[in-house]
C-alpha cells in the first residue's frame, strides 16, 4: 500500500444504524458530514398546500431541558433522537428546527431527505442566566446554514426594556436578517416582551399578553435592512385575530411547553391555524414529550390540525 492509501479515512455512507456507528464516524471520519449534506435531497420550503409542520430541538443549546413537568425530560441525547426520528418519520411532517450537533446526528442516521431544515442561531442565553438576555450568535451563521444547504435560520427575539442584553440582540439579529437574506434564505423570528419580575438576576418571564405580542412583533419585523425573508414565529395567545392583524409576514406558531390539557392545547392550536398568514406548527416538547408518552399520536394530531 501507498502512504497516501494508509492516511486515508475510512467513507461512511449514511444512513447509519447505530449510535456506537454514529459515535464511531464522528471520531473517525468527521468528514462524513460535510458529504451527507451534500449527498442530501433537500426541498424548498413552499411546497403543495403551502402548510409547515415543523418540530423543533434547539431547546437543549439553551439548557432549556425540562418538558412535560420533568426537569429533565431532555438529558439524554439518544432518547431525543429516538423521539425525533419518530416525529420526522410521521406522515405530513416536513421538517425540524434544530442546532448544529442535532441537525448533523440526524442527517447522519438519514432522517432529513427531503425535509426542511432550520438551523438554531443565537444560543447564548442561558436558561436561568443572568446574562440571559444578552442572548448572542453562538450556534449557526448565515454563511453556515446557506453551506449546509438549510432552508434558512432561527432567531429568539426576547425584548427587555430595562436589559442592555436586548440590544446586543437587536444588533447581531438584523445582521443575521441581511447576510441570511444575501443568501435567498429565511429569517425565522420569535419575539418577545420579556421582563424579571424580581428584578436583576431574577427569572426571565414572556409576556403572553395580546399587546405585549403585538408590540414584540413589530420590534422584531423592523430588524435588518430588508424583511423580504423574514418570517414570524408566534406563540398562541389570547384574540389571535388582533395579533394576526400587527403583521404581514408569514407566520409559524410555536407549541412551547403547554401547561393544560392536550385537548385544551389543540383547541388553541387549530383556532389559530385557521387566521390567515398563519402557515404551520412549529412545535417541540410538546409532540416530543407529550404527558401520555405517545410521541405518533402526538405528532399525527399536529399534522391534521395543519392539513
Amino acid at each position: 500500500m501507498t502512504e497516501a492509501t494508509l492516511a486515508a479515512p475510512p467513507t461512511i455512507t449514511p444512513p447509519i444504524r447505530s449510535y456506537a456507528e454514529l459515535s464511531e464516524v464522528r471520531a473517525a471520519d468527521p468528514g462524513a458530514i460535510a458529504r451527507a449534506f451534500e449527498a442530501r435531497k433537500s426541498r424548498e420550503l413552499v411546497r403543495g398546500d403551502g402548510r409547515l409542520m415543523i418540530i423543533a430541538a434547539d431547546h437543549p443549546a439553551r439548557g432549556a431541558l425540562s418538558a412535560s413537568g420533568d426537569p429533565h425530560a431532555m438529558n439524554d441525547r439518544k432518547e431525543l433522537l429516538d423521539r425525533l426520528v419518530m416525529a420526522l418519520n410521521r406522515p405530513g411532517v416536513d421538517g425540524v428546527l434544530g442546532t448544529a450537533d442535532i441537525i448533523e446526528d440526524l442527517l447522519l442516521l438519514g432522517a432529513l431527505e427531503d425535509k426542511v431544515v432550520f438551523g438554531s442561531m443565537n444560543r447564548g442565553g442561558l436558561a436561568g442566566a443572568d446574562f440571559e438576555l444578552d442572548d448572542r450568535m453562538t450556534a449557526y451563521t448565515a454563511a453556515a446554514t446557506a453551506a449546509a444547504g438549510l432552508n434558512g435560520a432561527k432567531m429568539l427575539n426576547r425584548f427587555d426594556l430595562t436589559d442592555p442584553g436586548t440590544l446586543s440582540m437587536m444588533t447581531a439579529s438584523a445582521a443575521a436578517i441581511d447576510e441570511l437574506a444575501a443568501h435567498g434564505l429565511v429569517a425565522m423570528l420569535e419575539p418577545f416582551m420579556s421582563h424579571r419580575p424580581g428584578g436583576p438576576g431574577a427569572g426571565v418571564v414572556n409576556d403572553l399578553s395580546p399587546d405585549a405580542v403585538i408590540k414584540s412583533m413589530h420590534l422584531a419585523q423592523g430588524l435588518g435592512s430588508t424583511s423580504a425573508y423574514t418570517w414570524l414565529k408566534l406563540p398562541v395567545v389570547e384574540q389571535m385575530e388582533r395579533v394576526m392583524d400587527a403583521t404581514t409576514l408569514p407566520t409559524l406558531l410555536l407549541g412551547g411547553d403547554p401547561q393544560t390539557a392536550p385537548e385544551t392545547t389543540y383547541a388553541r392550536w387549530a383556532k389559530a391555524l385557521a387566521l390567515p398568514g398563519v402557515r404551520g406548527l412549529v412545535v417541540g416538547r410538546a409532540l416530543l414529550y407529550p404527558r401520555d408518552g405517545d410521541v405518533a399520536g402526538a405528532v399525527d394530531t399536529a399534522v391534521s390540525l395543519v392539513r
